[in-house]
């Protein structure tokens, strides 16, 4: 058993190494949009995603979309595994084998996956996400992390926890639940796509359909967690009233476009490569 959560720790790493790397410059574009300062004055251009991404480029030339990478390498190699080794156990002892989870099942495999993960690597997303907003001067992951340690103490590190559940377990959940359900829902039999050489983009479409529904009714949560983290000695609570009096009820949705972009593309990705990894050492994932 341990040889193969060992398995799903290894596909679940690589896939999330993949992913990261593509789709960085979407989640630092997505951070900047949900902290930038929004006193505007009425009737003054709104801030969006094409003028943050070509405002990085100008100021901190193309390489700057990528900042924040050795955070998001640091959070996603070992995150990722212990999210798809974590959900191959739990699918080894509650579902019975071979058959695909319901969707309560699915719910469950996948909000309970996303808790373990989560909570072990908030320190790292943290920094990821203050690395991500320009406001911080950050050397290194290590010294980011001594440095908040040193000026804010330890329990800093899990600023945003409470945020974070909300927004990544239901995520996990819902896409996990949908993803299920799409899979199953595809063509059975000897012609079924599945055991054809069309099944990683089945998979992928899969993805694509389950990430976005999870993305947009996850959006909320995710500024809040955003705003949690990157703002010193802020509540949750203090957040939700902050985002309400700033920037109304549509601030809650800001950066949806570039997180939904960057977090369906990224887990479809993850899950297709999981997938197929799985697949090569002749395990069902």
């Amino acid at each position: 058993a341990c040889y193969l959560i060992n398995l799903s720790f290894i596909s679940g790493s690589l896939s999330g190494t993949c992913s990261t790397l593509l789709f960085q410059p979407l989640d630092l574009v997505k951070t900047r949009l949900q902290t930038a300062n929004s006193n505007l004055q009425p009737g003054s251009a709104r801030v969006g995603m094409v003028s943050v991404l070509l405002g990085v480029v100008r100021k901190e030339n193309l390489l700057g979309l990528w900042k924040g990478m050795s955070p998001s390498f640091a959070r996603t190699i070992p995150g990722v595994g212990i999210y798809f080794s974590t959900y191959f156990s739990l699918k080894q002892h509650f579902v019975p084998e071979g058959a695909p989870p319901g969707p309560l099942q699915a719910v469950l495999l996948g909000g309970g996956a996303r808790t373990v993960a989560g909570v072990i690597m908030l320190p790292i997303t943290l920094i990821k996400t203050r690395f991500e907003c320009g406001r911080y001067s950050y050397v290194s992951v290590v010294g980011a992390l001594r440095s908040v340690c040193r000026t804010e103490g330890p329990g800093a590190l899990f600023s945003g926890l409470m945020a974070t559940l909300f927004r990544d377990v239901p995520f996990s959940g819902i896409y996990v639940m949908f993803y299920s359900q799409a899979k199953a829902a595809l063509p059975r039999g000897p012609d079924a796509i599945t055991s054809s050489s069309s099944a990683p983009l089945a998979n992928f479409g899969c993805g694509i359909v389950a990430g976005v529904m999870a993305s947009l009714l996850t959006q909320p949560a995710d500024v809040i967690k955003t705003h949690v983290q990157v703002n010193k000695q802020m509540k949750t609570l203090e957040a939700v009233k902050y985002i309400y009096m700033h920037y109304g009820p549509q601030g809650f949705l800001r950066g949806a476009v570039p997180r939904a972009l960057r977090r369906t593309m990224m887990v479809a990705m993850a899950w297709t490569v999981y997938e197929q990894m799985m697949a090569g050492f002749g395990l069902r994932s």
